[in-house]
């Protein structure tokens, strides 16, 4: 379909009421809100209390590795979750698929809070975690993509990598819920009782959640050009497919541009945590130090977005990559031989200029991968393989990283380089027309975010 025919899809400006727009808005922060709410609830839990719960036989190293190989099992199953859901998502719209992804992670979370430990039932309680960790997979790989496609879509052109920021930050709320919530049953029970049943509470508590969001979320529509798309008929009959047939670049530099910043925020906000206990016998200031990075990222998200508005996309991740390569050496020194009370203040570095940079603009530069027709199944599949490959993974290989290092981490170290190398080299070879409007001195020019070529 050539470009030109693409134009009548819809004007990229459509009009779209102010009202609507902070409904999007509202919706797609809510909503990746409770999402990654439930998601990282399982990544603490890991790191907390389900080697004890569910894997009581094991060494404490095998404890861990068991309760990480489950905390991954999440990951490896959003792929699918992206394929199922970009399918659907590029023929019948974004919006259903959201409100099912939401309903699915509600039920999967709640059920981990019901589920019985070993215990209580034996080998079924790990089938039932790895069954519900499985489920919560699908649901988060069915929602970012379409969260991130309704809110860039909505957008004015100017303003992409600002409203994709409200994607962005539900990660960041929904980090700062999961730590908070797991901090408060913590600070109002004792260790036996948090044993016991208080970690429960905080994935119970996802039942209200999801109410409020399914509320907030089926008010919302799909934007005007997918509409405009839809009604004649020229969505994609096998999407999947088109991606890999026609879109191969655009799917490999996503996935190359979630090597770095995923695999960061997990070693960030999971694997730290742990490895602070173990190693310094603090068990609060990991928590607290990953509460006021995540309160901190509430911000700092769209300041990064609107940044890669006004000076574009690939700059500011260039800069961003680099000094990750960069100060991740001198994080874990600190981390074995600094003064611990100042971690917020490394966190403040690590997540909100470092992270925040490069997350802060992705659902704006991946959706610009991608023309309209194919872009969640796109930005899906490239957003949730990469994150596989690097986040979902870093946990375990970084545990398992240390203990061949002769727990030292310079093997984490090395790997965590390895991943902005590959970052980087994604970042230079995609596609930026912001960054290439600002060089031309054109930013007023009509851009090809609407084709469907």
């Amino acid at each position: 379909m050539s470009v030109q025919e693409s134009t009548s899809i819809a004007p990229e400006d459509a009009p779209i009421r102010v009202r609507d727009k902070k409904r999007v808005l509202t919706s797609a922060f809510v909503g990746t809100t409770i999402e990654w709410y439930d998601f990282y609830l399982y990544g603490t839990a890991a790191a907390l209390i389900f080697g004890s719960q569910y894997f009581p036989a094991a060494s404490d190293f095998a404890g861990t590795m068991a309760a990480f190989a489950t905390f991954a099992v999440g990951f490896i199953a959003r792929p699918l979750g992206g394929i199922i859901a970009g399918h659907l998502g590029d023929r019948i719209g974004r919006k259903a698929l959201l409100v099912a992804s939401l309903i699915t992670m509600g039920v999967a979370s709640t059920g981990i809070g019901l589920l019985p430990n070993f215990e209580s039932i034996g080998a079924l309680a790990v089938i039932g975690l790895v069954a519900l960790r499985l489920l919560q997979g699908l649901a988060c790989g069915a929602e970012w993509g379409g969260s991130a496609l309704l809110s860039v879509e909505h957008a004015p052109r100017h303003l992409r990598g600002f409203f994709g920021s409200f994607t962005q930050i539900g990660s960041a709320a929904g980090m700062l819920l999961a730590t908070s919530a797991f901090f408060i049953v913590q600070s109002l029970t004792t260790s036996e009782q948090f044993q016991a049943y208080g970690w429960r509470i905080p994935f119970l508590a996802s039942a209200v959640l999801v109410i409020v969001g399914l509320y907030i979320r089926v008010g919302v529509d799909d934007a005007p050009n997918f509409k405009r798309l839809k009604k004649e008929e020229k969505t994609a009959k096998a999407p999947v497919w088109e991606v890999l047939r026609n879109h191969k670049r655009g799917l490999l530099i996503t996935m190359g541009m979630r090597m770095a910043q995923p695999a960061l925020f997990y070693l960030l906000t999971v694997y730290i945590i742990g490895y602070i206990q173990n190693r310094r016998g603090e068990e609060t200031i990991g928590v607290t130090a990953v509460m006021i990075g995540s309160a901190i990222g509430l911000a700092s998200g769209p300041l990064w977005g609107w940044a890669s508005d006004r000076w574009g996309r690939r700059p500011i991740s260039f800069a961003a990559i680099v000094g990750i390569a960069v100060f991740i050496w001198p994080f874990f020194w600190y981390l074995d031989n600094g003064a611990l009370i100042l971690l917020p203040l490394v966190m403040i570095l690590m997540m909100n200029i470092l992270h925040d940079s490069i997350y802060g603009s992705q659902a704006a530069w991946f959706a610009e991968q991608f023309p309209v027709h194919l872009r969640y199944t796109g930005v899906s599949l490239g957003y949730q393989i990469g994150t596989v490959l690097s986040g979902g993974l870093t946990p375990m290989i970084a545990a398992a990283l240390l203990n061949y290092g002769g727990n030292e981490p310079w093997l984490i170290c090395a790997y965590i380089t390895l991943l902005c190398g590959l970052s980087l080299f994604s970042a230079v070879a995609a596609k930026d027309p912001t960054s290439d409007a600002i060089k031309t001195g054109n930013t007023t020019s009509a851009d090809t975010f609407e084709e469907i070529s």
